[in-house]
């Protein structure tokens, strides 16, 4: 029991910091025997297309248009298509205003992975951008993503997300924060090797490379990006290239997001459970176990497990040892995270413990997308979270 225990929080600390400081650790050996690698310099514009999907989006589709044909690149040599399949709003008659887009447009709704796939019969240039509706791009964001091209070794590009936190940001704070360590990761997985998988935020692929994910695919976005790195090519992390958009309402709402993802999560261990096996692409296999299958099924459990272990150990060995401040430090980290929901119902701001509160908000979302995967509860049909 005690060696499960130490086992078990071995395997916690790795997935959430443990990870982050060997790719650090590996990175400077990296460099220190390969030398740094050069940025490509900006300057190669290959032909792209922009492809957006959006469903009921009037709220925010004049800004994305306004913003996306704002976006710095050589206009004989982009295009834009955006999708409205389903929308019973005012989406498609406002995109029908911009002659320089091709809106396309079906009353039913068949998900975004339907629309995506039916825009990409339209996509004829070299590299397609996906983009989310909701998301503004950096002015340069494509020529930035466009640069790494210059190598055929590289399939696909991974813009930067960053979320926005107001002065009134409650729990969702901790989003804000997550995400900034999440790109810290992303960057030092991509010096390694390669991204494990893409965020629809932002990201391009090669067009030849595209291939049509399975219609009740959860996370579409990451499983065309993963097709394309199956394959041998390399997902490159831009930093630079960022799309922006507010932190969820509350939440609530990023909880619904969260087991969104959790359920798509789960889906995709199985349909890339050949990488689960290290010797196809080592390299990419130690990352995606690493970086996404610890998390997505593993660590939320042993975080229950571990506790339920330490109690039983303290019941029977004493708490004047090690256990006993083991546990002492657990009951601490679940006390501020119930603390930092006390908070939000206060609407009180105190952001020390938001960071908890949301760390156990997306493990709990895990356990609760993992059963809402299995239950089969999880459509394919997008339900977007509402954002401040």
């Amino acid at each position: 029991m005690e060696l499960f225990f130490w086992i078990s929080i071995a395997v916690i600390l790795y997935t959430y910091l443990g990870y982050g400081l060997l790719l650090f650790v590996l990175l400077k050996f990296k460099s220190l025997l390969l030398g740094k690698k050069q940025i490509p310099a900006i300057g190669y514009t290959p032909s792209v297309t922009v492809v957006v999907a959006a469903y009921n989006e009037a709220y925010c589709i004049e800004e994305k248009i306004l913003n996306t044909l704002a976006l710095n690149y050589p206009q004989e040599k982009i295009k834009f298509v955006f999708i409205t399949d389903g929308s019973t709003d005012e989406t498609p008659s406002i995109i029908a205003k911009y002659p320089q887009i091709l809106g396309m447009h079906e009353p039913g709704r068949s998900g975004k992975i339907a629309a995506v796939h039916r825009a990409m019969g339209k996509v004829d240039t070299e590299i397609v951008v996906f983009t989310d509706a909701n998301t503004m791009l950096n002015k340069d964001a494509i020529l930035l993503m466009c640069r790494h091209y210059q190598d055929q070794k590289v399939g696909a590009i991974a813009g930067e997300k960053r979320v926005q936190i107001d002065d009134n940001a409650d729990a969702t704070a901790g989003e804000g924060f997550y995400w900034k360590y999440e790109s810290k990761l992303k960057k030092w997985d991509s010096e390694l090797y390669s991204v494990v998988g893409a965020a629809g935020e932002l990201f391009s692929i090669r067009t030849n490379l595209y291939q049509p994910v399975e219609p009740d695919t959860i996370l579409d976005d990451f499983m065309i990006s993963m097709n394309i790195a199956l394959k041998g090519f390399k997902i490159v992390y831009e930093p630079d290239a960022y799309a922006t958009e507010l932190a969820s309402a509350n939440t609530g709402e990023e909880l619904k997001r969260k087991i969104r993802i959790a359920a798509g999560g789960v889906q995709s261990t199985i349909r890339l459970r050949a990488l689960l096996l290290p010797f196809k692409q080592p390299v990419l296999s130690f990352e995606y176990i690493s970086h996404r299958i610890l998390r997505w099924v593993v660590t939320p459990y042993l975080m229950i497990l571990a506790f339920i272990v330490n109690i039983v150990l303290v019941g029977s060995l004493g708490y004047m040892n090690i256990y006993g401040l083991m546990l002492l430090g657990q009951l601490f980290f679940y006390t501020a995270a119930l603390l930092g929901w006390v908070m939000e119902q206060k609407q009180l701001k105190v952001k020390l413990f938001f960071i908890p509160y949301y760390f156990c908000l997306m493990n709990y979302a895990v356990i609760a997308g993992f059963a809402r995967y299995f239950f089969g509860e999880q459509s394919v049909l997008w339900e977007k979270a509402k954002r401040k």
